[in-house]
């Protein structure tokens, strides 16, 4: 049986869209400033991803993650398959050089055993997520206003 999560994280950074737009879409340097990205391997430039991630649980899930749409310098949606399946979806916004930062997740596990520990990821995710936020002043530019 496959377990369902969904996380929303909120960033506001003290940088223009734009330049925090482009630290979005280099996906091969998130392992820099998102804690939990053990890895990105780029399959198809701008488009397919081999993403690995790591919480506080003891092991690492593996999935693909392609981009099914980018309105620059707004939004990108995307879809994982692998060790989880489901979407991620980017959204930014800016008022006087202040973006904010969305992403919403909503991952299915796809491995028995991965339900076994459904409560653990719950909590887990959430510490890694609030964690990769504040990791994300080191990598981004300006510096991280607040993390919600």
């Amino acid at each position: 049986m496959a377990s369902d999560y969904r996380f929303l994280t909120a960033w506001l950074l003290d940088a223009e869209r734009r330049a925090v737009w482009w630290t979005l879409r280099d996906a091969e340097r998130w392992p820099e400033w998102w804690r939990g990205v053990e890895r990105v391997t780029v399959l198809d430039p701008d488009a397919r991803y081999r993403i690995a991630w790591r919480s506080r649980i003891p092991y690492e899930l593996e999935f693909e993650f392609t981009v099914r749409e980018l309105e620059e310098p707004r939004s990108m949606t995307g879809d994982a398959t692998g060790a989880l399946t489901g979407t991620g979806h980017w959204r930014l916004f800016e008022q006087d050089g202040v973006t904010a930062v969305t992403y919403e997740w909503n991952a299915r596990t796809t491995k028995p055993w991965m339900s076994l520990l459904a409560p653990w990821p719950d909590r887990s995710s959430s510490t890694t997520t609030t964690s990769s936020c504040a990791g994300a002043a080191r990598g981004w530019p300006g510096g991280l206003v607040a993390i919600c």
